[in-house]
C-alpha cells in the first residue's frame, strides 16, 4: 500500500501500549476546513486493512463534507481492536490525547463501534471531541439525522424515477437495521412504504419487527437482494455492491446509510447498466456530519434538521447532472464536491489581517 500516492494529507499512527491503544488517523482534505470524520473501533485483521480503510473512509468524508455544504475537510480515524473486549476509559482517553495533538486538524465523532458515551470521554482529553450526548451540550445520536437524510435522498430518487418524491405502495429492503437502519425503517412505514430488512443481529431485526409487526424479515443479505423490491438500501458496512449483487438486484433505486457502498470503481457504471438509479452514499448519508457539525455553534436540532432537508434538492441536481452529461450519478456528486474543493478552498489563499 502507497500512502504517500493516496493524495492524503497527513496519516498518524497511534499507539500506547500500557491502555493497548492502536489507531490510525486519516486526514484527506484540509482545503474547506478541518477534517471532520468518526472514529470507528473494529476487530481489523491486519494493521493494513485498518490503515486501507481509514484512507478510503477519510477520502470519503471530504466529499462528503464538500457536497453537504460545510467548511470542512474529511478524516477518519480507525482503532484497531474488538469494542466489546478492549474499549475502555484509559484506551478512549489516550486515543483523544492524540487527536489534541493534531492541534484541530482533525475533528473526531462517533462511528461504527463508537457511541456518545465514548466521545464524552474522549472529550475529557482533547477540545476537538464532537457527537458528544446532550447532557453535555452535545448534538446526541448523530443516526437520527443520518437516517432523516438517506430518506430525503430516497425520496430524491422517487421523485427522479417515478414522478413522486414519496416511498408509498413501493417494497423496499434495508440490509442492516442498527442504528441507522432502525431509524429509516421508522420514516418509510410512515410514508407508507413495505419494508423487509435482514441483519446479522437477530437482535436488531426483532426490536424492528416490535415496533412495526408489517416489517418482513429474511434470513440474510443474500436472501434479501432477491427478494422482490422497489429500493435497495445499505445500511450496515461498506462494499454491500459488488458485481454478484448488482447482477442480481430487483430494484430500480439503491439508496442507502452504509459508506463506501461500491465495492470497485467500475459498480457505478455496472449499476447503470442495469437501469438502476444510485443515489451516492456520501451524499445521502451526510445528515448526521451536518448534526455533528451543529454542534460546534451551541446544536439546535431543528437548525441542523434543516440543513440536512437540503440533501432532497442535492440529490436532485445530482441525478440531473448525471443525465445532462451522460454519466452515473457517483461521477456526477464527485465533479460537484471536487468544484467545491477547489473553488472554495482557493479563497484560503487570500490572505486576511492578523487578528489580536
Amino acid at each position: 500500500m502507497d500512502i504517500l500516492a493516496s493524495g492524503h494529507e497527513q496519516v498518524v499512527f497511534c499507539s500506547d501500549p500500557g491502555s493497548g491503544l492502536r489507531a490510525v488517523v486519516a486526514i484527506h482534505s484540509t482545503a474547506l476546513g478541518p477534517a471532520l470524520g468518526g472514529t470507528r473501533f473494529f476487530p481489523y485483521p491486519s494493521e493494513e486493512a485498518a490503515v486501507a480503510d481509514a484512507l478510503a473512509l477519510s477520502r470519503a468524508m471530504s466529499y462528503k463534507n464538500s457536497l453537504a455544504g460545510l467548511d470542512l475537510g474529511g478524516g477518519k480515524a480507525v482503532i484497531i481492536g474488538d469494542p466489546k473486549v478492549d474499549k475502555t476509559e484509559a484506551l478512549l482517553r489516550a486515543y483523544g490525547r492524540f487527536v489534541e495533538a493534531l492541534g484541530g486538524r482533525y475533528l473526531t465523532a462517533c462511528d461504527v463501534g463508537t457511541y456518545n458515551a465514548d466521545l464524552d470521554v474522549v472529550g475529557r482529553e482533547t477540545r476537538f471531541a464532537h457527537g458528544r450526548s446532550l447532557a453535555v451540550g452535545g448534538c446526541g445520536d448523530s443516526s437520527v439525522l443520518t437516517a432523516f437524510g438517506v430518506f430525503q435522498g430516497m425520496r430524491a430518487a422517487a421523485q427522479h424515477r417515478w414522478g413522486s418524491p414519496t416511498l408509498a405502495g413501493r417494497t423496499v429492503a434495508v440490509a442492516g437495521v442498527g442504528k441507522v437502519g432502525s431509524w429509516l425503517v421508522d420514516s418509510l412505514v410512515e410514508d407508507g412504504a413495505s419494508v423487509v430488512v435482514a441483519d446479522v443481529d437477530a437482535g436488531a431485526v426483532e426490536r424492528v419487527r416490535a415496533e412495526h409487526p408489517g416489517v418482513r424479515a429474511v434470513a440474510d443479505t443474500a436472501e434479501l437482494v432477491r427478494t422482490p423490491h422497489d429500493v435497495y438500501s445499505p445500511c450496515a458496512l461498506g462494499r454491500a455492491l459488488d458485481d454478484d449483487t448488482v447482477a442480481v438486484l430487483p430494484a430500480e433505486i439503491v439508496c442507502g446509510g452504509a459508506n463506501n457502498q461500491l465495492a470497485h470503481e467500475g459498480t457505478a457504471q455496472l449499476l447503470a447498466d442495469r437501469g438502476i438509479l444510485y443515489a451516492p452514499d456520501y451524499l445521502v448519508n451526510a445528515g448526521g456530519v451536518v448534526q455533528v457539525e451543529d454542534e460546534r455553534h451551541g446544536f439546535s436540532f431543528a437548525r441542523a434538521e434543516a440543513k440536512a432537508a437540503t440533501i432532497f434538492d442535492v440529490a436532485l441536481r445530482v441525478f440531473a447532472a448525471a443525465d445532462a452529461e451522460g454519466v452515473s450519478p457517483a461521477v456526477a456528486a464527485d465533479r460537484l464536491a471536487e468544484e467545491r474543493m477547489r473553488s472554495v478552498g482557493r479563497l484560503s489563499t487570500i490572505r486576511l489581517p492578523a487578528t489580536r
